[in-house]
């Protein structure tokens, strides 16, 4: 390892800046410019303790800030080290643009093959169920549904998982209601069935994840999801389907192509 000297500064004594908070800041930097490689360790207690001059309780909560950021994890007996992120995925706005569902791709692997990753979904289920009232209120007041869950991986790591909800009257005793809907996933199945898509409306936040979540998609901690709601609507103005994602965060970047005019 290069000398810590090198690699990390000095405390600022004058600063009102906690002086764990600015050992975290340094390592933190140091992370971000790769002086820290993932999966890399960091400096142990004792050496930080000996570069710094301050106690290991001060350490510890230095390493408790990038631990909670999500950014290191800790291996008891071994150290603290940079934690592996997941391949990030760019949600294009032309994700589901017909040209892909012409080609039989579905947008995440359209999205996983402009990534260069290995898509995989699994936890699948397929069954109808009561709709509750805010997916009945965004499907035009239907009562039942089709329900789609499955989640989503990238070379093996979970990065998403999702529900899509669709009218009975439009899904029941189709190729949808299949495990498997086919090439170009249930958007070109709608559309062989004569709606044809024309628009969808997507409402993005931001936010900490609950316990089954982090589960689900392996998170580390500090590490935020964004929850992502879109509906889809044919060329008749029905709204044909209602698709809720919960995504960890720190494995995509938002990217979007907005008209000027």
């Amino acid at each position: 390892m290069t000398s810590l000297p090198s690699l990390l500064g000095d405390i600022d004594p004058t600063s009102d800046r906690a002086v764990f908070r600015q050992i975290a800041d340094q390592l933190r930097e140091a992370i971000d410019r790769g002086r820290f490689k993932e999966s890399e360790k960091l400096p142990s207690e004792a050496e930080l303790v000996e570069h710094y001059g301050v106690s290991r309780m001060t350490v510890r909560n230095s390493f408790s800030v990038l631990q909670g950021e999500g950014l290191v994890h800790a291996e008891h007996g071994k150290g603290v080290f940079v934690r592996p992120r997941p391949p990030v995925r760019r949600l294009a706005s032309d994700r589901f643009a017909r040209r892909h569902r012409e080609q039989g791709k579905s947008a995440f692997i359209v999205e996983a093959d402009a990534a260069g990753s290995h898509p995989q979904v699994d936890s699948l289920e397929v069954k109808e169920a009561k709709a509750s009232q805010d997916i009945s209120t965004r499907l035009g007041s239907v009562r039942r549904v089709l329900a789609r869950r499955r989640r989503y991986l990238l070379d093996g790591r979970p990065v998403e998982f999702a529900t899509s909800y669709l009218p009975l009257d439009i899904a029941r005793g189709t190729q949808i209601a299949e495990p498997n809907p086919g090439p170009g996933g249930i958007y070109a199945r709608l559309e062989e069935l004569g709606h044809h898509l024309d628009h969808f409306d997507e409402e993005i936040r931001a936010r900490m994840p609950a316990p089954s979540e982090v589960k689900t998609l392996r998170l580390a901690s500090g590490v935020p999801v964004i929850h992502l709601v879109r509906t889809a609507y044919d060329t008749e103005g029905r709204a044909v389907e209602v698709c809720d994602t919960v995504m960890a965060a720190d494995a995509y970047v938002l990217s979007y192509q907005l008209p000027a005019t």
